[in-house]
């Protein structure tokens, strides 16, 4: 049996391929190609998130209940209290493995479940459960916030550091820095230790005490510290060193005083940004001079005399933005047909930028005003037939 050749199109190039065709048909190449019309064909690439993969196998973890460090056992917080100080002989224990962000981390169940808190094993490299992990399995970002009483792994804060500097920490302070202790002293000794602390997270700042073999690590974001705090207790470096990490005390340094408190402020400050409108912040900031125009004119609302003061005025303008982005901003000749009296109406504008609910718009409000007496006594004609809404009568 003889074949034809049909096309397939593939993005904007027709290739040929053969199919059945009558025997007596001549396979003629010019009558047994055709062409068919070039289209475009969309591709779309998803990239998919790869499963969280278990650090260590689930058969062969076992969640050894720590040993007694303290002299109290605390049944509320399920730990032992008394015993601020590590063991000595604990401390110089390296740890038995090392979370590896590039190969270890991927998507969990936690990653349905808005505000889940990060995995406390992840961090440590310990973790078997992989995807089916209740808890996140990533770095901390920018936008990950917690409540300032527990950390990123939901443990709850203190309200006081311990004495070695240790454990989950305070919630009094903000801390974002870092001791890190036992680093082997060699020439190249900041670069390793920012290599190695790069890992968990954008770092603000880095100072090493070369002599001393003691570095203070500082980061932007504070959930970034409490991740490499654990990430990095009894690892190495470059070295067999074990490090010792604990919370870093408060810098007695006046200028480093200034720098945080400097930096809260920046942080309060973007805050408010976000939650208000942009032409309001312009106008607080001076950033717009014909913003302040604006408001002399529109914030009267048609009224002689009359000046909103700042709550009416963000009011209405909020209350713009929320209507254009639902779109169901309302029209000003659309708002006419509702009007049954001006004096009625002038009260009812008024009571309304009194009260601050920025229900109505500014050309709304002009429109309001430019009606007259004369006006409202003849009524405008109805426009299409009416309907009698919830009438009991058949003929309607």
């Amino acid at each position: 049996m003889a074949d034809t050749v049909e096309t397939i199109v593939l993005d904007d190039a027709p290739i040929a391929t053969p199919t059945s065709l009558p025997e007596e048909a001549s396979p003629d190449p010019q009558t047994a190609l055709t062409t068919a019309p070039s289209k475009k064909v969309k591709k779309i690439i998803r990239k998919k998130r790869r499963p969280a993969r278990p650090q260590v196998d689930p058969a062969t973890f076992k969640s050894e209940k720590p040993p007694p460090t303290g002299t109290i056992f605390n049944i509320w917080y399920n730990k032992w209290s008394g015993g601020d100080r590590e063991d000595a002989y604990l401390s110089k224990t390296a740890a038995p493995s090392r979370c590896n962000v590039a190969r270890d981390s991927g998507f969990t169940k936690a990653d349905s479940t808005p505000g889940s808190y990060f995995c406390l094993f992840f961090a440590r490299g310990l973790c078997p459960n992989g995807q089916e992990c209740q808890y996140l399995h990533r770095l901390p970002g920018l936008h990950d916030i917690f409540n300032p009483n527990v950390d990123c792994f939901g443990r709850d804060k203190f309200s006081d550091y311990r004495d070695d500097m240790g454990g989950v920490g305070s919630f009094l302070r903000q801390n974002r820095t870092l001791y890190v202790g036992r680093i082997h002293v060699t020439d190249d000794i900041e670069e390793i230790v920012a290599r190695h602390f790069n890992e968990w997270g954008q770092v603000d700042r880095i100072r090493v005490l070369t002599a001393r073999g003691v570095g203070f690590v500082t980061y932007t974001n504070e959930a970034n510290a409490q991740f490499a705090k654990e990430a990095m207790a009894h690892q190495a470096l470059d070295h067999s060193e074990i490090l010792n990490v604990r919370w870093a005390t408060m810098d007695p340094n006046p200028q480093a005083q200034k720098r945080e408190a400097r930096r809260i402020e920046e942080q309060a400050a973007e805050a408010i940004r976000r939650a208000l409108p942009a032409d309001y912040v312009a106008e607080i900031e001076g950033r717009d001079p014909e913003q302040k125009k604006r408001r002399k004119i529109e914030g009267s609302f048609g009224l002689q005399g009359y000046e909103a003061p700042d709550d009416v005025w963000y009011a209405k303008e909020k209350a713009a933005l929320e209507a254009a982005a639902d779109g169901q901003l309302l029209d000003g000749p659309e708002e006419q047909q509702y009007i049954e009296a001006p004096a009625e109406t002038g009260t009812h504008a008024q009571g309304n930028v009194s009260g601050g609910n920025g229900i109505l718009s500014g050309s709304t409000l002009a429109a309001l005003k430019g009606y007259s007496a004369t006006t409202a006594k003849k009524p405008a004609p109805a426009i299409g037939p009416l309907v009698g809404y919830g009438s009991d009568d058949d003929s309607d």
